[in-house]
């Protein structure tokens, strides 16, 4: 089955076609550009940018090969938006290769991963097509293109560091220490008015989604009317900091979801990460250049 309401494509409305391919060795451009009437130079596009889904024997994943010979009754998904499409994807910057995986800083705007609607704004996915020529550590061991295994998240909104799996095997390793919470997270947060605090710091327990939450919170500074915060997560439950601080009467600045509107995007950093490294079974500690952190204005 073909949906060929194309028509509504012109009013930029986000669209999905469905395709069960019907005739013998059709390539996947023939088939998409025959049933969305969209030009296969739009269509290659779309598809290296990851909105094209291939299903066959149970088996879900993103098709970006134009060239690829169909199987007879595999099943197709074309999620189109040409707004999402038309977005440019923000620059990573590679902190530390461990060769087995790698760390790198995410600029706020960026995704951790894509959608159905598209990857090619994600870090995953911007490592796996920038990635080998910024590699720096083992370049001659590692020369090879290195597979890409998401193994945490940080909000599209905040900006720091993440962690890049390069195997299946590694991947696992790295997300049990994130599931036995032996990666220490700490952050920065810039949070709405003075966030008076003890000296020592306060503990934020509140349960998440009928989960246990842990957040350390210590006061760095104050400025403009908003607080500089220091925070270490125990936890990793969705939203857990913003959601803690909106909790407490300081949400952070510039979070629309949790507070309130503010001219500036979402302040928080993920700025260090503490952990055994999975390869070398060192302790290991990555953090930001001091001129990426939050800072006190003089």
């Amino acid at each position: 089955m073909i949906d060929k309401s194309f028509d509504v494509l012109q009013k930029e409305v986000p669209q999905k076609f469905e395709f069960t391919v019907t005739k013998p060795e059709q390539t996947a451009l023939d088939l998409l550009a025959e049933g969305s009437g969209l030009s296969k130079q739009r269509i290659k596009d779309a598809m290296n940018k990851g909105c094209v889904w291939w299903t066959l024997k149970g088996k879900t994943l993103r098709l970006r090969r134009a060239t690829k010979v169909l199987f007879k009754g595999s099943k197709i998904q074309f999620f189109y938006d040409e707004q999402v499409l038309a977005r440019k994807p923000e620059t990573a910057e590679l902190i530390h290769d461990a060769g087995l995986y790698s760390i790198w800083f995410k600029p706020a705007g960026m995704l951790a991963q894509g959608s159905q609607w598209g990857d090619h704004c994600s870090i995953l996915r911007w490592v796996e097509v920038n990635g080998e020529s910024l590699y720096s550590a083992n370049r001659d061991i590692y020369s090879a293109k290195r597979e890409c295994f998401l193994v945490h998240r940080l909000d599209a909104d905040a900006a720091g560091l993440m962690i890049i799996a390069h195997d299946s095997q590694h991947a696992a390793k790295l997300s049990v220490l994130f599931q036995g919470r032996d990666i220490k997270k700490y952050y920065q947060a810039w949070v709405v008015d003075d966030c008076e605090l003890p000296e020592a710091g306060m503990t934020l327990n509140y349960e998440l989604d009928g989960k246990s939450a842990i957040t350390h919170i210590k006061r760095i500074g104050v400025a403009n009317n908003a607080t500089l915060l220091d925070v270490h997560i125990e936890t990793g439950r969705k939203h857990q900091i913003r959601r803690h601080l909106a909790n407490i009467g300081h949400p952070i600045v510039g979070d629309k979801v949790y507070g309130t509107k503010a001219k500036v995007g979402l302040q928080l950093l993920a700025y260090r990460l503490e952990f055994v490294c999975p390869v070398t079974q060192r302790n290991l500690t990555v953090e930001l250049d001091k001129e990426l952190h939050f800072a006190i204005p003089a």
